[in-house]
């Protein structure tokens, strides 16, 4: 009767400790101090669950760029935009609809080359006003014309609506590049998460459509496969601003068929032969393994890649160059890559 009771504590003691070894797994790896900044201001806007509200709902919550805007208050520092870009919006043209582009243009005289940005937000939030540090960041550092398009959002407009405005956004920069300053034959793309999503899914059409390809392709933490059982899916299930329940919820009102390397590029039967790209990755995001795949196969199949993995940092870190200073140097190595593909096209 002893040796049963010994052998039921121990194996109580066994469970206990598989769960204490499994909820530390699903913590996720610690911030570095200025990324955790951006966090506990993040914290402090008190957003609710993006998975427990409806789509109009999570539209509203405080954003990543809400808690850059936090942190820089916090410290007594102007929120205005860095001099050295302007702006200006219209309408284009999509497939059975119309939505707005953001046309960033930096100093000096141009033609400059031309850069055609997606945001992220899972299909479904966000627009370029979220990410606008992150175009700001690219059109003064890679001196070029970084058009944003705010393709039209999921679920009232259902898949394959954005990869369409997508296409049609990188059309309209071909076809007026000259109109704006910009020049017709140096022209990329670029985006983050869903953006980096639909920027090499672009990139594919163009291919596929036998039409003028990208010069290069800058990938950052793309959305580009739906194994949610990857390593970095388990470790970062719980990070923060994304986690595994976050991206359940997009995909489900994303409504993508998930067999289409329209939806998922990681589907497709090949890669060979698209542009050069600059991939980018974050330690605390569920998106990291997958990126890092996407690269690999990438190189694997002949596709020139330059890939950077950040530690320490959060998914959605790219934009936030005026706190975390990783920000600033991943923003600076993609402006880099971005100049070489300019310049070899000269």
């Amino acid at each position: 009767m002893k040796k049963l009771t010994l052998t039921v504590v121990a194996l109580a003691a066994g469970l206990l400790a598989g769960t204490a070894i499994a909820q530390t797994a699903a913590q996720p790896p610690k911030a570095e101090p200025n990324m955790q900044k951006v966090l506990d201001a993040m914290a402090a806007l008190k957003p609710k669950p993006i998975e427990t509200l409806s789509p109009e709902e999570a539209r509203k919550q405080p954003t990543p760029s809400d808690a850059v805007k936090k942190v820089l208050t916090d410290a007594g520092k102007s929120t205005a935009p860095e001099p050295g870009v302007t702006m200006k919006t219209q309408s284009i043209q999509g497939k059975g609809g119309s939505f707005p582009i953001h046309i960033f243009t930096p100093e000096g005289a141009g033609p400059f080359p031309v850069v055609v940005y997606f945001h992220g937000g899972g299909f479904v939030i966000a627009d370029t006003k979220v990410y606008e540090s992150s175009v700001r960041g690219l059109a003064k550092k890679a001196k070029a014309i970084v058009i944003s398009a705010d393709y039209r959002l999921a679920p009232e407009h259902k898949f394959p609506t954005q990869t369409e405005d997508a296409f049609a956004a990188y059309q309209w920069a071909l076809a007026n590049a000259k109109s704006i300053n910009g020049d017709p034959m140096r022209v990329a793309v670029a985006g983050e998460s869903a953006g980096g999503n639909l920027a090499t899914v672009v990139s594919m059409m163009a291919m596929e459509k036998k039409i003028q390809m990208p010069v290069h392709q800058l990938l950052v933490y793309p959305v580009v496969n739906d194994d949610m059982n990857n390593e970095s899916y388990k470790k970062n299930a719980n990070a923060k601003p994304l986690n595994k329940a976050m991206m359940t919820w997009f995909f489900k009102h994303y409504g993508a068929d998930p067999k289409s390397p329209y939806a998922l590029p990681m589907k497709a039967a090949s890669l060979k032969g698209l542009p050069a790209a600059t991939v980018i990755t974050a330690e605390i995001d569920p998106l990291m393994t997958e990126g890092k795949a996407y690269a690999d196969r990438l190189k694997k199949e002949g596709v020139t890649v330059n890939y950077r993995h950040f530690t320490g940092v959060t998914h959605e870190f790219f934009g936030m160059d005026a706190v975390v200073p990783k920000a600033k140097e991943a923003q600076q190595f993609a402006a880099d890559e971005l100049t070489k593909a300019f310049n070899a096209k000269r």
